[in-house]
């Protein structure tokens, strides 16, 4: 009897151990959240009920829609809201200011809605907010001062709405912002020279408002900054500042439409400068004889006063693009060598717009190559009959179109039966299989300020960044269309495909499309002068992807638990299946000796009453044939696997090595014991399988 008080002495123990592995009370979403995003739905239109589950559960282990949560707890025993994206959902409404209340949050994503009213002060209050992005609604009143503590802030986009005020100079206090885009508003007067002291700024993109004032001269004190872009406002009398020749890092200046006086200013000192456009100003004087950067690919001096000829130095340009001197009054030739000096690749462009000036001569030959595209009317040089060619220059602009498609690649040759259309599948334009059918996911992108003038020669260097950011390969991204919108902005639909080297899948996993999606949700992209800033407009799931759920990462603390409890209890059963077979063994040692697994197998397997028996190919079914990923313990006696029924029963399945196999009768005798414990805190025997020489018993995972 000294075996039945080791068992009870063993029963005791599990019990701790179960007791210390039971799972604590479910994680639950800080209550004063819930509360928050509760009001936040109420204050909120939702016609096409995107968020009608944010009733349901709890928003950070239910999943409510847009609601990402902190993978840990929080010290204080909560689950933290992290992000709340809620992107292109028709929403209309109003902003709650309990959406200062989400203490935690680092993302809030309203893009591209119909959103009204005013943006709650409250949201000041959020001092772990990274992005804030509510550009693309109809947001209205005055930018709250509190914005300005948002220290942690990287990028506050809130153009495109009906914003009005003043900048509030408090926003000079935002330490970690790099994006400030406040374009296209109602905003008003001047600009505030404090916003100098924000040394982290990358863009600083105030076009389209109605501000006044003066250019403040200490922006070019910003060490970091790559784009100014200020066009039509309203700067009546102001000069652009002599110091903005001392801009260290700037790619794009661009001050269209400003009212604009005095010169143009000599900035041949800025490196890395590739854009320029000071059209449509009352500028005068010559233009300056220095040579500008290298990295020129546009330069818009068009509708201002200016005067004398065009620069030598323009002729040194080899990667422009655009040169727009269009409505001046300069004269002297016009130098051909501005293309001849040029190397034209096939993709390449050059136009020049040099109409209503007073040129009166050509410097060379009037034969620029097919990638030339030249405008001379309303030049007296046009009145020249004997000069060649010049006819073909002097009359109206060329058209140009608007939309593009990218046609590098063509599926032509592939059956159209074979690859189903309706389910939003199609042929992978770059595939190295070819005709390899697949379901894109696709992406509304659009450059904010891109540093070129004409696409096609960025093409390729476009696919390589975005590939080489997302982790694809080059022919996984198609860039179906593209076009040129008023900014000049450059927008596109991108098309991704799933990969040829996960077993030819036609489709991306949902892991794949939350990564995917997470980059471009979080402006993880790295940046690049000159591609500049984009705006993430759709991220659409369509055909396969219509019905696809994303899990908050919190899910994986629940399963942790759950995984805790299993190993608990499998080790609990390992130690009292081992004391017991050692018991046994000893008991029956003297009357039994131990066979090998070749000899078990020529005996007939047997049944016991009112134990379930299993065969061997259900145990091997079970386990995905004795998986290594299936194994969770492992001791003397053998192994530990965790195997699912195909009632979906998990079971954890103990197989003795051949050093370890008892005698057929010591094993049902072990059986038998197991079958008779019964205990709330301890797991049951499921049944067992004695057939090709194995022994196996299963119990309750």
């Amino acid at each position: 009897m000294i075996w039945r008080g080791y068992i009870l002495a063993l029963s005791f123990c599990c019990c701790c151990l179960l007791l210390l592995v039971a799972p604590a009370p479910a994680p639950i979403t800080h209550p004063s959240e819930v509360s928050a995003l509760l009001a936040v739905k109420k204050q909120l239109v939702d016609p096409k009920n995107n968020v009608r589950n944010w009733d349901k559960g709890d928003p950070c282990t239910s999943n409510w829609t847009g609601i990402l949560c902190f993978h840990n707890l929080g010290k204080d025993g909560y689950l933290h809201v992290q992000e709340l994206q809620l992107l292109n959902m028709n929403l209309s409404g109003t902003l709650a200011p309990e959406l200062g209340q989400l203490s935690h949050l680092k993302i809030l994503d309203f893009m591209w809605n119909e959103l009204t009213g005013s943006i709650p002060k409250e949201i000041g209050h959020i001092s772990t907010l990274r992005l804030l992005l509510l550009n693309g609604n109809k947001l209205y009143g005055s930018l709250p001062d509190e914005l300005g503590y948002l220290s942690n802030l990287s990028r506050l986009q809130l153009d495109q709405n009906n914003i009005s005020g003043q900048i509030p100079k408090t926003f000079a206090n935002m330490s970690s912002v790099r994006h400030l885009h406040l374009n296209n508003n109602s905003l008003a007067g001047q600009i505030p020279p404090e916003l100098s002291q924000i040394f982290t700024l990358l863009h600083l993109l105030l076009d389209n408002n109605n501000l006044s004032g003066y250019l403040p001269p200490e922006f070019s004190n910003l060490p970091n900054l790559r784009i100014l872009q200020l066009d039509n406002n309203d700067f009546s009398g102001s000069v652009i500042p002599a110091s903005y020749r001392n801009f260290s890092r700037l790619v794009k200046l661009s001050l269209r439409n400003c009212s604009l006086q005095g010169a143009v200013p000599d900035l041949s000192r800025i490196p890395s400068l590739s854009y320029l456009d000071l059209s449509r100003n009352h500028l005068a004087g010559p233009i300056p004889e220095n040579k500008l950067s290298e990295n020129m690919t546009t330069i818009d001096l068009s509708d201002n006063q200016l005067k004398g000829s065009i620069p030598g130095s323009f002729s040194d340009l080899h990667s422009l693009q655009k040169l727009s001197l269009k409505n001046n009054f300069l004269t002297g030739p016009v130098p051909t060598n501005i293309w001849q000096n040029m190397s034209f690749s096939t993709s390449a462009r050059l136009k020049l717009d040099l109409r209503n000036n007073s040129f009166s001569s050509i410097q060379g030959h009037l034969n620029p190559p097919v990638n030339v595209t030249l405008g001379l009317e309303g030049n007296p040089v046009c009145k020249n009959a004997n000069l060649l060619n010049v006819n073909l220059f002097c009359g109206s602009e060329p058209r140009e179109d608007k939309m593009l498609t990218n046609l590098n690649y063509s599926t032509a040759n592939c059956p159209i039966q074979a690859c189903p259309t309706d389910n939003f599948y199609e042929y992978v334009p770059a595939s190295p299989l070819p005709c390899f059918c697949a379901a894109p996911l696709r992406i509304g992108y659009r450059l904010k300020s891109p540093s070129f003038s004409y696409f096609p020669p960025y093409i390729q260097p476009l696919e390589v960044y975005l590939t080489s950011s997302l982790k694809l390969s080059r022919y996984q991204l198609s860039i179906d269309t593209y076009s040129w919108e008023k900014g000049p902005r450059l927008r596109m639909y991108l098309k991704l495909f799933p990969s040829l080297n996960v077993n030819h899948s036609s489709t991306f996993n949902v892991s794949e499309v939350q990564r995917i999606r997470h980059i471009y949700t979080s402006w993880t992209f790295p940046g690049s002068a000159l591609f500049g800033p984009y705006e993430l407009l759709n991220f659409t799931l369509l055909g396969p992807y219509a019905d696809m759920k994303f899990e908050n990462e919190n899910q994986g603390i629940s399963k942790g638990i759950l995984v805790a409890v299993a190993v608990g209890g499998v080790a609990c059963a390992v130690a009292m299946s081992v004391i017991i077979t050692i018991l046994i063994t000893r008991r029956y040692a003297g009357n039994h000796h131990a066979m090998s697994r070749k000899r078990l197998s020529t005996k007939v397997s047997m049944r016991l009453g009112g134990v379930k028996y299993f065969t061997f190919k259900e145990m091997a079914l079970a386990t995905d044939n004795f998986n290594s990923s299936s194994q969770v313990g492992q001791g003397g006696y053998g192994r530990v696997y965790k195997g699912t029924l195909p009632d979906k029963t998990v079971v954890a399945i103990k197989r003795a090595e051949e050093g370890s196999l008892q005698g057929q009768k010591e094993f049902f005798t072990e059986i038998k014991l197991l079958s008779r414990l019964h205990h709330r805190n301890l797991v049951s025997l499921v049944g067992y399988c004695d057939e090709e020489g194995e022994q196996l018993n299963l119990k309750e995972a």
